[in-house]
């Protein structure tokens, strides 16, 4: 730390400074001779300490103090103009994000999309003025569609708010799609306790229709203009509509990737290079999701003769004891015995079922399944990716971002890596890298959150009822 001296004039001066600056009188904005003066003025007094401690001074300040510093003279407006001042000031005012992804944000997302590819823009960037456009942005609605169960909340908030069925199973589904926005919407409004007309809206669509073929483009351009129109009807003012794979990778903090989310009731395998999903490459589906895992270790339960009240239970114990071992025969042959408290239900204990549960994502039949295994793939849509040359980077499809509740069951993203490197040719395997869920369940709401919060939001990323009408820039957000 610093002296004693110094650590007292760090506290004090910055008082000072404010009274200072509330009492100066202002100057005429046309008087030539103060402008002069200011331009004129040094650091007097202040010249004495080192520049790490005017910095530390601004920073008790605060941004408005800063600011206000920066009007004295040159010297002052060059400190308070410091970035790294201002980058400090934007860890503090959002320190429930990392500031690793709000820095991602800015200098990748920033621009719209499509994202763009080169880095030059960095350099250019005013953190003054990105602290400054983020305090003015107005903040979102944001629902996360998901695949069991769709996630929503507010923007500004640390997580989702709230949890209800998704709009792909909402109300009545012999209904026609836009009574079931209609109502679906109209409900997590409801829910909110938002007018429509008061905020953008960021809503995630899970994948499907997954296939480059014209008839799975057309149900995809059918569901987007559905989503889109039914929100203007609402009086929205501004809607962005994205894949849920690519916000998953945008809360990675990566834009190119391969986005792995186990659902409800399937798991996809998407190749995303510069936020735009690879159809042409091919997205791979296997018949394995979420809900097959935890039917698999009630019929193990069964099969000991454990008794539970619901499947919400299996649940349970599936997120607080199962994993995934890093090999499975080794794993057969060790104690692997644990215990867990459900509440109104009991202890539970279980031994082989914690990890033969997680065992059919990588050998389907053993719970009766006819698919493609995970790590299989998940290695066809790399070897599409790297027979495809679509980039003269070869290792944009090597980062794995796993999404889902289903994918936070530890040991997974290491088996994958081991049993992608057994699979591939060395030459593709090279620099695989595995990323577990960020956020868990949901990562892809906290991916629309950067989007969100961004100092350029919603001008870049979202539509207005103008422009939907007239298609503009319509066809690159999906």
């Amino acid at each position: 730390g610093f002296p004693p001296p110094i650590r007292l004039a760090m506290w004090t001066i910055p008082r000072k400074i404010a009274e200072w600056l509330c009492d100066r009188p202002s100057s005429a904005p046309g008087s030539s001779r103060d402008r002069a003066s200011s331009a004129r003025s040094s650091l007097g007094a202040f010249e004495m300490l080192p520049e790490d401690v005017l910095v530390q001074i601004l920073r008790l300040l605060g941004p408005k103090g800063a600011m206000k510093t920066s009007l004295v003279c040159k010297s002052w407006k060059s400190l308070a103009s410091d970035d790294r001042l201002w980058i400090s000031f934007l860890q503090n005012q959002n320190q429930n994000q990392p500031w690793e992804s709000i820095f991602f944000a800015e200098t990748n997302l920033r621009f719209g999309y499509p994202i763009q590819t080169f880095s030059s823009e960095v350099a250019e960037l005013s953190f003054v003025s990105i602290y400054s456009q983020r305090q003015q942005v107005p903040g979102a609605v944001i629902i996360d569609g998901g695949s069991g169960y769709c996630k929503f909340g507010w923007s500004k908030y640390d997580c989702p708010s709230g949890r209800s069925a998704t709009f792909l199973e909402f109300g009545n589904i012999e209904s026609p799609m836009p009574a079931r926005l209609r109502h679906f919407f109209a409900t997590i409004y409801s829910r909110m306790q938002v007018r429509p007309s008061t905020q953008p809206i960021i809503v995630s669509i899970p994948i499907c229709h997954y296939d480059d073929t014209e008839s799975a483009k057309a149900s995809r351009r059918q569901l987007k203009e559905a989503i889109y129109s039914t929100l203007f009807e609402m009086n929205v003012p501004a809607v962005c509509a994205i894949n849920q794979a690519t916000l998953s990778l945008y809360a990675a903090r990566r834009t190119s990737g391969i986005a792995v989310n186990i659902g409800f009731q399937a798991t996809s395998i998407v190749p995303i290079l510069h936020g735009k999903v690879m159809h042409k490459v091919g997205v791979e589906v296997t018949g394995i999701g979420a809900l097959k895992l935890t039917g698999f270790l009630r019929e193990l339960m069964q099969q000991k003769n454990m008794s539970f009240g619901s499947l919400y239970t299996v649940r349970t114990l599936k997120e607080k004891l199962c994993y995934v071992a890093a090999d499975y025969n080794a794993e057969l042959h060790k104690n692997t015995e644990a215990s867990y408290e459900v509440s109104g239900e009991g202890s539970f204990i279980l031994s082989k079922e914690r990890f033969q549960t997680g065992e059919i994502l990588f050998q389907p039949r053993i719970a009766g399944v006819r698919t493609m295994s995970l790590h299989q793939a998940i290695a066809l849509c790399m070897d599409h990716c790297h027979a495809a040359e679509l980039n003269a980077d070869d290792t944009w499809f090597k980062t794995v971002v796993l999404s889902g509740g289903t994918a936070l069951l530890p040991g997974l993203a290491e088996r994958l890596e081991k049993e992608l490197h057994v699979l591939l040719p060395p030459s593709v395997a090279s620099g695989i890298r595995v990323v577990t869920p960020p956020y868990g369940a949901d990562t892809a709401w906290f991916g629309a959150k950067l989007i969100s919060n961004l100092s350029t939001f919603p001008g870049l990323w979202c539509l207005t009822k103008k422009q939907f009408r007239q298609k503009s820039r319509f066809s690159l957000l999906w």
